[in-house]
């Protein structure tokens, strides 16, 4: 989907550079961090009791593996620490919140105990998913309007909003103890002409929306996903600013290719030489 909405972003969108885990320092504080980082996911999602094997399998898709007797040593060490408890049901262990995940708290603070990368990964793929079918969703619910022209701001709309999600997501990664802090600057820096590029003659009051309401998590004011009646309420409104505002998307689109073509034939053509090499490289 990256891809398609911002192919500038392909390779590093994802980009994860964390010093501890480099140079083999306060690891045990960097797999808490993690580990703490999948039980919120999992909260924000609904499901408040997790075992080891849930933390296990979701560990893997962010992180670099680690041993399933590691995990289980720090949810330990968490439970000891009174940040979780346990809860038994036959032979199955639950781990859960002792005390609910802090609401409106600076996120400077937050990212000190919570990695908020599987959060925020979690959020745009929901988004990604609706992108997916956006066809189908506004086939099921356009009430007036021209379907082609709503799908196509449909879709935009939802790609702006996971490139805002991204965004927020290098900001808390910036601010991250045991983050790269030049390396989140650099694709903050990228992030941020991406998504000018592609909202500049937008409202920026539709904009401002989107940052608080759709791209944000709700721990930080965001809007909080995953329940049915809200869901619904949501699309709903998302199809009417795809409905109303069609024609500024389809203006945004135009001056995004123009300028795309733009900076395509301001790169320097190669010199004669360059080019030689260019050929030679290619030949062998």
């Amino acid at each position: 989907m990256i891809q398609e909405i911002a192919p500038e972003l392909l390779d590093i969108y994802n980009i994860r550079e964390d010093e501890s885990e480099e140079q083999q320092i306060k690891t045990g504080r960097l797999h808490e961090n993690r580990i703490l980082g999948i039980l919120l996911k999992y909260y924000l999602e609904g499901k408040k009791k997790v075992t080891t094997r849930d933390v296990e399998l979701e560990y893997k898709k962010y992180y670099k593996e680690i041993a399933r007797s590691t995990i289980s040593t720090y949810l330990n060490m968490l439970k000891k620490e009174a940040t979780l408890y346990k809860e038994r049901d036959g032979r199955l262990v639950y781990y859960i919140f002792f005390e609910e995940p802090p609401k409106d708290i600076q996120p400077f603070w937050f990212t000190r105990l919570f990695c908020t990368d599987p959060a925020y990964f979690n959020r745009a793929i929901y988004f990604a998913s609706l992108y997916s079918i956006a066809d189908v969703i506004v086939k099921n619910h356009l009430k007036n309007g021209n379907y082609d022209e709503v799908v196509m701001s449909f879709k935009y709309f939802i790609g702006i909003i996971i490139l805002l999600i991204l965004k927020n997501r290098a900001s808390k990664c910036k601010l991250c103890q045991f983050g790269k802090r030049e390396k989140y600057s650099d694709l903050l820096e990228l992030l941020n002409i991406t998504i000018k590029d592609r909202t500049d003659v937008l409202s920026s009051d539709l904009i401002e929306k989107f940052i608080k309401k759709y791209a944000e998590l709700s721990l930080f004011g965001g809007h909080q996903i995953g329940i049915e009646k809200t869901e619904l309420e949501m699309i709903e409104e998302l199809l009417n600013f795809s409905n109303v505002y069609k024609k500024d998307m389809e203006f945004q689109i135009m001056v995004l290719n123009r300028r795309i073509n733009s900076r395509l034939l301001e790169k320097p053509s190669l010199k004669s030489e360059d080019l030689e090499s260019s050929k030679q490289k290619a030949v062998n």
